[in-house]
């Protein structure tokens, strides 16, 4: 069985906090574990800000359309927008960052595609007539699951 759930929300800094709390409020209730429901939440927010931020940059303010599919083992969440293609039509490189550096030499940002690739299983992308579509996957565990 295939537990589907959706919402959009305008591409605003305060809507996609709102939007990705709402998603994560749902996700809680389905019987996900605490734990990687969390994980799931670093994750949409890194790619929901990346749209509020880079996406739409430039432009007027659009929508973030959020599509969640909960399979017995994994959970799909679809990010649509319609916001600037990603360049070349991929997704960025996820780059590690020399961590060893002085504090002040550290970068501010460039960690959240690698935080997404880390926490999710599987990360699409494609571009089609309505705009972007990211889908990312992970494996989940549900609360009142029985071990094998």
């Amino acid at each position: 069985m295939v537990e589907t759930f959706s919402c959009s929300f305008i591409a605003t800094e305060l809507e996609a906090r709102s939007g990705v709390q709402d998603v994560i409020a749902q996700l809680r209730t389905m019987g996900i574990s605490d734990s990687r429901v969390d994980e799931v939440q670093i994750a949409l927010t890194e790619a929901v800000n990346n749209v509020v931020e880079h996406a739409y940059a430039g432009m007027d303010i659009g929508d973030v359309r959020i599509r969640c599919n909960l399979h017995p083992d994994q959970l799909w969440i679809s990010i649509g927008d319609g916001g600037a293609p990603f360049k070349d039509g991929k997704l960025p490189v996820a780059t590690a960052h020399d961590l060893t550096v002085e504090t002040d030499k550290l970068p501010e940002g460039g960690f959240g595609w690698l935080l997404i690739r880390e926490l999710a299983s599987d990360v699409q992308y494609k571009r089609d007539a309505t705009g972007n579509n990211l889908s990312l996957c992970f494996e989940i565990k549900m609360r009142n699951a029985k071990p094998d």
